[in-house]
């Protein structure tokens, strides 16, 4: 027994002086520390930073090339949490041919039309290059393979322009996802504002929203759509999830969203959603207690993990993971 013990330890020494995460076994965490099976890379740094986020997604972008769309969340007005503009504006501006790529809203905020949308991103300012709303020319429908809700989503017609999609994401909590990291990022920030978000909301119309889907079957319908953005760009889409301000509401909450009680923790980067995504809820997870409640609180009653599981069941990525500081 005690050699068996030390052998464990020596392990998960080991591990960690390699960089990998070895981690508790509470909800929504597991080891990741698993040998025998191919782990796969995730980039981590903890300084938020233009110059750490371009570091950290040099370690990922070989395939990206051609046109480049950046998908982000551009938030409503004045949001106090969205991702500071200095630090994407030095990102996109090292990416040759790109440009930011949102949609338009479901809900009617002021992203619902376009107009207003455009407006918003002049006063968040993200006008410092071209901002792509997707649908603003209508919508295209994607195939989802192997989808037990969806056989096709309906997406952005002009994501269709673009040969690579850098998803770049301010992970935090999300009234309905419970998180929302590069997944959500992708699936309901691709789909477009009058057909797929509503697909994905399951939803009657947008005004009536205690009527919208909630729980396990909103999670599987998320990550359904977010396959079918995965499985159009192929090798060509990368995901990077920046854990800094990270309310218990997404940006699209503006002004309204929750204080922050969780402090920063870095900026994490991989070709593996699945592995990026678990690699983000484990650093969560270790969070002290004060700081992880809420978030945790919003995770699970929204039945949040249930985007990692079923990512799995659709085999869009690998949960075992290797943590690499950059």
């Amino acid at each position: 027994m005690a050699k068996d013990i030390s052998r464990r330890r020596f392990l998960q020494n080991g591990a960690l002086a390699l960089g990998t995460v070895a981690v508790c076994n509470v909800p929504g965490m597991r080891s990741v520390f698993a040998a025998q099976e191919e782990r796969a890379p995730v980039f981590f740094t903890q300084e938020i930073t233009p110059e750490s986020l371009v570091k950290v997604y040099s370690r990922v972008n070989r395939n990206i090339s051609g046109r480049v769309g950046i998908k982000m969340h551009t938030g409503e007005p004045h949001g106090p949490n969205i991702l500071p503009r200095n630090i994407v504006k030095a990102f996109q501006q090292t990416i040759p041919n790109s440009n930011l790529v949102e949609t338009n809203t479901l809900y009617k905020g002021k992203r619902f039309t376009t107009a207003d949308h455009r407006e918003t991103i002049r006063i968040n300012g993200w006008n410092f290059c071209p901002v792509d709303i997707m649908d603003e020319n209508g919508a295209t429908m994607f195939p989802v393979r192997g989808g037990k809700h969806f056989k096709e989503m309906s997406m952005g017609k002009n994501l269709l322009n673009y040969d690579s999609l850098v998803v770049l994401t301010h992970f935090k909590g999300h009234a309905s996802g419970g998180y929302g990291g590069s997944l959500k990022n992708i699936a309901i920030g691709c789909a477009d504002g009058t057909v797929g978000k509503k697909m994905i909301h399951g939803a009657p119309d947008n005004v009536r929203y205690e009527l919208w889907l909630k729980g396990e079957p909103f999670q599987e319908n998320m990550v359904e759509s977010a396959k079918a953005t995965m499985d159009h760009f192929g090798k060509k889409i990368v995901y990077v999830n920046v854990l800094r301000n990270m309310s218990v509401d997404c940006d699209c909450a503006g002004t309204s969203a929750a204080p922050v009680k969780a402090h920063d923790l870095g900026i994490l980067a991989s070709t593996d959603l699945l592995a990026l995504e678990q690699a983000s809820i484990d650093m969560v997870y270790r969070l002290p207690e004060a700081e992880l409640h809420d978030l945790r609180e919003r995770i699970e009653s929204r039945k949040g993990l249930r985007q990692l599981s079923y990512m799995k069941e659709l085999r869009m990525g690998n949960d075992h993971y290797e943590l690499i500081r950059v």
